[in-house]
C-alpha cells in the first residue's frame, strides 16, 4: 500500500503543478492581450481618422467607426499639388536601398574580419568600435553637417547614403559578428584546404549561412531610412529631393493650423507605414531567429 500512496501522491503533485503552471500562463496571456489591445488604440484612431470626413474628425464623443466610409481620402493624400508623394517615394526608396545594401555589405565585411580573421589587436579594436555606441548622434551632427557642407553634398542624397558603405554602423557589426562567430572555424579551414581564399570563404560559405543576420540587418536598416526623418530634415532644402518623412511633415503644416487635414495626414500615414508592416510579417520567422542567434555566443 506504501508504494501505491506515493504514487498518487506523486501524480496529484504532478497535477497541481500543471494546474498552476496552466493559470499562469493563461494570467500572463490575458496580460498580454490587455497590453496589445491598449498598444492598438493609436493606430486604430487612425485607420478611423484615415476613413472620415474632415468635419468629423474631430466630433465629440469621436466615431471611431465612420459614417460615411471616404476612401477618396488615400487617393487625395496622393495627388496634392504642394506634396508630390510620387517624387518623395522615389527619394525615399533611393535612400532607403542604397545605403541598406551599403550597410549590409560594410557590415558584415568587418564582421567578417572581427569574427573569422585573426589579427594583432582584433578584440581592443572591436571594443573600441563598440563604445561608439554610446556616443550620441547628436554629439557629432555639427562636425558631419560642415564636412558635408564643404564637400558640396547639402541637398543631395549622398549624406544619407554614402556613409552607409564606410562600416555600416557598430550596431551592425556587432549582430553580423555574433552571429558569424556561430559558425564553426573547421569549414574555414577545409575551405583554405581546398583552395579558396579569405574573399572565396567570405562569399561562398559565410555569406549564405548568414542569411537570418542579413534578412534581420536588414530590417532594421530598412526601417530606419525608410523613417528617417532628421538626416532628410538637417540634409535636404528642395522639395524635389524630399522624402516621405518630409512630405507627411508638409501635409501636418500646410495652410497653418487653422486648415484642418487630419483626414489626409493619417491616410497618408497608413500608405507610408504599409511597406514596413509587409516587410515585417514576411520576414517575421527569420527577424526572431535572427535575433535570437544572435545573442548566441559572445
Amino acid at each position: 500500500m506504501f508504494p501505491q500512496g506515493r504514487s498518487a501522491m506523486a501524480t496529484n503533485l504532478l497535477r497541481s503543478k500543471r494546474i498552476r503552471r496552466a493559470v499562469a500562463n493563461g494570467v500572463t496571456y490575458v496580460l498580454l492581450s490587455l497590453g496589445a489591445f491598449f498598444l492598438l488604440i493609436p493606430f486604430a484612431w487612425m485607420v478611423s481618422t484615415a476613413l472620415k470626413e474632415p468635419g468629423d474628425v474631430l466630433k465629440f464623443p469621436p466615431e471611431w467607426v465612420p459614417r460615411p466610409i471616404v476612401w477618396r481620402n488615400f487617393i487625395d493624400a496622393v495627388t496634392l499639388d504642394y506634396a508630390p508623394f510620387g517624387v518623395f517615394f522615389k527619394n525615399t526608396c533611393i535612400i532607403t536601398f542604397v545605403a541598406m545594401f551599403g550597410q549590409l555589405l560594410s557590415s558584415s565585411a568587418v564582421a567578417y574580419s572581427f569574427a573569422r580573421l585573426r589579427w594583432p589587436g582584433r578584440d581592443i579594436l572591436f571594443v573600441v568600435v563598440l563604445t561608439t555606441m554610446m556616443l550620441p548622434y547628436q554629439v557629432t551632427l555639427v562636425p558631419v553637417f560642415v564636412l558635408f557642407k564643404t564637400l558640396g553634398w547639402v541637398d543631395t542624397l549622398l549624406p544619407l547614403t554614402v556613409p552607409a558603405f564606410f562600416g555600416g554602423g557598430a550596431f551592425y557589426i556587432f549582430l553580423f559578428r555574433q552571429f558569424m562567430m556561430t559558425i564553426p572555424l573547421e569549414m574555414d579551414d577545409a575551405a583554405r584546404i581546398d583552395g579558396c581564399g579569405t574573399v572565396e570563404i567570405y562569399r561562398r560559405i559565410i555569406m549564405p549561412l548568414s542569411r537570418p543576420v542579413l534578412i534581420t540587418a536588414g530590417i532594421f536598416s530598412f526601417l530606419a531610412h525608410w523613417n528617417d526623418f532628421l538626416g532628410p530634415l538637417i540634409y535636404l532644402n528642395s522639395t524635389r529631393n524630399y522624402t516621405l518623412s518630409l512630405g507627411l511633415r508638409i501635409i501636418q503644416g500646410y495652410g497653418g493650423y487653422g486648415v484642418q487635414r487630419w483626414h489626409l495626414l493619417m491616410a497618408a500615414s497608413l500608405i507610408v507605414m504599409s511597406p514596413v508592416l509587409v516587410l515585417f510579417f514576411l520576414a517575421q520567422r527569420y527577424f526572431i531567429q535572427g535575433v535570437v542567434v544572435s545573442g548566441v555566443k559572445g
